[in-house]
């Protein structure tokens, strides 16, 4: 993707979650990553209760979390 592009999917939330969050999306999936063996909506819910992010954000973070794992 050039600077020029757009991000699109879940990523395309990705600025507003570094801002809202203080936090770079590194930071979040890296948490993501300690939460294996969960499904995608555990997840996001303890994303959600635990960070107090809000739902879109969280389920944007573990879509793209997964879909990066997928072979």
């Amino acid at each position: 993707m050039t600077s020029d592009e757009k991000a699109g999917g879940p990523a395309s939330y990705f600025p507003s979650i570094e801002r809202t969050y203080g936090k770079p999306v590194a930071h979040w999936l890296n948490v993501i990553d300690s939460l294996q063996g969960m499904t995608h909506m555990q997840q996001v819910a303890h994303l959600k209760q635990e960070h107090q992010i809000g739902h879109g954000h969280a389920n944007a973070l573990v879509a793209y979390h997964r879909a990066q794992a997928e072979p």
